[in-house]
């Protein structure tokens, strides 16, 4: 089976989405697909990362990041390894330029996933081959593109889709998502709490990011109106990590913001089947706590979690589709 590969991503690295334009954007999610497709059928070519190998350098633990990067590795023949905070002197008893400059010298491709979104610039400015942001504490951006796969996966090449996400509105996730949806011709609602509002940087990025698709980036703090004509909504844990002291402070505020069957009837969209949920996970609509107890599942109900237009789970795998494509586009071959 013959994949398009975009050319003018190689040897790119991706910090946020704004190191893509909208036609390298929708070239990755594209090229996912057809990794994917290709993956299913059994009918992979000669292993395009042969002979390459990876850093996956990790200052926060993950699940879904580390497994889908290992395992994208793998398929595509490259050797991946792994890096965790211990493992290294990461910023400690040598610079992050130092690092760089030493992982560059060996691998062929870094994988980063921490905190400061600084570092990650650090490592891209100094290592010499391409770095690509796992998550940090600003941006998300591979896990954007497994979210624009899934709602292709689901709608197709439509445009003008609405995506409303509810909750934390400042987060990394929903930061990348508003750009991302923005590039990719989604209309997208960030519904949050006044307190939690994203920050004027990131809603101005995403607007002129808006202005070439024709779509609209909108903040709304009510739910109802923020879901309304939704065809894809969205949500994360009420806590990010690094943020476990705000436990209980959160999850009263964010209470008005959970996800549940009623919320998700007020889209209009549930019953013509043009409706799917996603949540970047891990999900707590499960879990069960003193707090929980009293107030219920935080971010999302349980019914709507294991709904059939609940696509979490493609939406987890897609990590894994999307990281192997960016892999393959940034690291292959230039053409002769």
């Amino acid at each position: 089976m013959a994949i398009n590969l975009p050319a003018s991503l190689i040897n790119r690295s991706l910090l946020t989405l704004e190191d893509l334009d909208n036609r390298e954007l929708e070239g990755l999610v594209d090229l996912a697909i057809e990794l994917k497709r290709e993956k299913a059928a059994g009918t992979r070519a000669p292993k395009r990362l042969a002979g390459r190998n990876l850093a996956a350098l990790f200052e926060k633990p993950s699940t879904r990041t580390r497994c889908a990067a290992v395992v994208a590795a793998a398929d595509e023949g490259a050797c991946l390894e792994y890096l965790g905070k211990n493992d290294i002197h990461l910023g400690k008893k040598e610079s992050v330029a130092d690092t760089a400059r030493v992982l560059g010298r060996m691998f062929d491709g870094i994988l980063f996933r921490g905190f400061a979104h600084r570092t990650a610039e650090l490592l891209a400015e100094f290592a010499a081959v391409p770095v690509w942001n796992g998550l940090t504490d600003d941006a998300h951006p591979t896990q954007i593109l497994a979210d624009l796969m899934t709602v292709r996966e689901n709608f197709g090449q439509d445009k003008g889709l609405k995506m409303a996400y509810l909750g934390d509105g400042r987060n990394n996730v929903c930061n990348s998502l508003m750009l991302g949806c923005a590039k990719f011709g989604l209309n997208f609602v960030n519904c949050c709490p006044p307190e939690l509002a994203p920050e004027a940087r990131w809603i101005e990025r995403a607007r002129r990011a808006a202005q070439e698709t024709g779509v609209s980036i909108e903040v709304e703090s009510d739910p109802q109106t923020a879901v309304r004509g939704a065809n894809v909504v969205y949500t994360d844990v009420w806590v990010s990590m690094g943020e476990e002291a705000h436990f209980e402070q959160r999850l009263a505020l964010l209470q008005p913001y959970r996800v549940d069957l009623p919320l998700l009837e007020a889209t209009g969209q549930l019953k013509r089947d043009r409706l799917v949920f996603l949540h970047c996970l891990p999900a707590f609509h499960n879990h069960q706590t003193e707090i929980t107890a009293e107030i219920g599942p935080p971010e999302v109900t349980d019914d709507v979690f294991e709904a059939p237009f609940s696509k979490v789970f493609d939406q987890a795998e897609n990590r894994m589709h999307t990281i192997k494509a960016l892999m393959v586009a940034t690291l292959q071959k230039p053409p002769d």
